[in-house]
């Protein structure tokens, strides 16, 4: 791996790791105004509607839906423009750094959703969510490792980084396949067009990110009217940005926007997604909502389902010589990174609103209690795994 590539993704673990102090932070900040006074202003804010008519065109949402389905959008943007350069020349692009994080990934999405399932295949509603256990937040995640400071090897954090990429692109499939509503063909004309658009783009080697962004901004409203969500209207914009520019070697428009792109999705997109949707007043939470499947099964899949999930998977494909446990990672620390991905913050909440909220249905449960409750306990267990097992000393860097 070069020097640049090394230093690319060095400071794109820095950023992950500050970003998951501010999404920590926003989702208490969430947790407190949810649960004073102020709870009614929160409500108030977030269902204020916005409206934006062009023509017979209207888009009109309530501010947290805005958030969910166009901030979100930047979001899955930066996923695939990240995704694209690490198969492309990053640490994927070694296919034997796939193997163990991709069976990991495997692993942490499957038990979590079998555990799921186990408490809730009996409600036809409920079954809904199912997915929302499967997800890992790589901010959150990665946060927390940066609490061990420098005693933590960097082959743990690429391990980690790699498996929520691949995770990521689970979640991706998932949202495409499993939460999209009516198809509407006249708007999904309008998202070909755009795709075709995009690869004469590409072959014409064009540079300029005005006109990507320009096709991207009606690729993402005709996604929205579509029934596929819009959200993979970024994914779809990210797979056809160049990585290098024919006419200029030296010039990545794909890193550019990255790089750009990175400080606002983990210090803005993130942290205003977290503080609209983890807001829950625990005043008015009952013993039945705790004790619902929806909440348990989400905990237990969080919490039991990853770690479990990952560990022997990894375990079995390590043991079967398939895959190597990576440099300075003992298997005591494996499982502890295991219980770490059990933090599915921002990636649960999404599939949750996508899932339950925005179905309008007046619901007995409240999935957010689990996805926090889960995530709680995992950032918990896998901090003092890893705490007591890492050594004292700062960790010696990976080649």
């Amino acid at each position: 791996m070069s020097t640049q590539t090394n230093s690319f993704f060095t400071d794109f673990l820095k950023k992950e790791s500050a970003g998951g102090v501010v999404l920590i932070l926003s989702a208490l900040l969430a947790m407190l105004v949810a649960n004073t006074f102020l709870d009614s202003y929160y409500q108030l804010l977030l269902s204020t509607p916005i409206e934006i008519r062009v023509g017979t065109l209207e888009i009109a949402k309530p501010l947290l839906l805005w958030v969910n389905d166009g901030l979100m959008a930047i979001f899955f943007f930066l996923i695939g423009l990240e995704l694209k350069r690490e198969l492309i020349e990053g640490e994927l692009s070694d296919k034997r750094n796939i193997i163990l994080p991709a069976v990991g990934a495997i692993g942490g999405m499957v038990v979590p959703a079998l555990i799921y399932l186990y408490f809730n295949y009996d409600d036809p509603l409920a079954v809904k969510g199912w997915a929302i256990p499967a997800a890992t937040d790589i901010a959150f995640a990665l946060g927390v490792l940066a609490l061990l400071g420098s005693r933590v090897p960097t082959s743990i954090k690429i391990f980690l980084a790699s498996l929520a990429i691949f995770d990521d692109i689970g979640a991706i499939i998932i949202i495409a396949f499993f939460y999209t509503s009516k198809i509407s063909t006249t708007a999904l004309s309008v998202v070909a067009v755009c795709i075709s658009i995009l690869i004469i783009f590409n072959k014409f080697d064009v540079v300029s990110k005005t006109a990507y962004i320009f096709v991207g901004i009606v690729m993402w409203t005709a996604a929205l009217k579509s029934g596929v969500h819009a959200t993979l209207a970024g994914v779809i914009l990210a797979i056809f940005i160049p990585i290098r520019s024919k006419s200029a070697p030296d010039f990545s428009p794909l890193k550019s926007m990255e790089n750009d792109l990175h400080p606002v999705v983990a210090f803005f997109v993130i942290p205003v997604f977290a503080f609209a949707n983890a807001g829950i007043n625990l005043s008015g939470v009952s013993t039945e909502q705790i004790l619902h499947g929806v909440p348990i099964g989400i905990s237990f899949g969080l919490f039991f389902g990853k770690q479990i999930g990952i560990f022997v998977f990894c375990w079995l494909f390590i043991q079967f010589k398939i895959a190597c446990l990576p440099n300075n990672m003992s298997w005591t620390a494996l499982y502890g990174t295991a219980a770490l991905c059990g933090i599915g913050f921002t990636m649960s909440l999404f599939i949750g609103s996508l899932a339950f909220e925005e179905t309008g249905v007046d619901l007995l449960f409240d999935e957010r209690l689990g996805i926090i409750l889960g995530s709680l306990a995992s950032g918990i267990v896998g901090y003092a795994i890893l705490n007591a097992c890492l050594d004292s000393r700062p960790a010696t860097r990976t080649k």
